[in-house]
């Protein structure tokens, strides 16, 4: 039992620190990416536009509100302060995974479904 979780506690650690890699390399390479093409501006029209423009304030001011709980998270599980992780945890996890699902709809939504014409 104890090697159990052990191993699981080892597994979760990883998985936790690999997240966090890969939304730390996504951030650096859309924040380059941004800085480079600048503004890009929805092509949809009508009630998708309100839809897109609702979708994509909630999508950024929890973007902007999950990197500290994020680093506060992965801290206090570092320090083993698990009683105190849990907490912000029950928080960290679902915003992260709503922050994650509504980027992949706004680069959906711009990218792919409402592509302006090229002259």
């Amino acid at each position: 039992m104890l090697q159990s979780a052990w191993a699981s506690a080892t597994f979760t650690k990883k998985f936790m620190l690999s997240a966090f890699a890969v939304s730390t390399v996504f951030l650096v390479s859309y924040v380059i990416y941004h800085i480079r093409v600048g503004h890009v501006v929805f092509q949809g029209q009508g009630w998708i536009r309100t839809f897109y423009l609702v979708l994509l304030t909630s999508h950024t001011i929890l973007a902007i509100v999950i990197v500290p709980l994020i680093l506060i998270t992965l801290l206090r599980a570092w320090m083993e302060k698990f009683d105190k992780h849990r907490i912000i945890a029950r928080w960290t996890l679902p915003l992260w995974f709503y922050v994650c699902v509504t980027g992949v709809i706004v680069y959906l939504m711009v990218y792919q479904i409402y592509v302006g014409k090229s002259n």
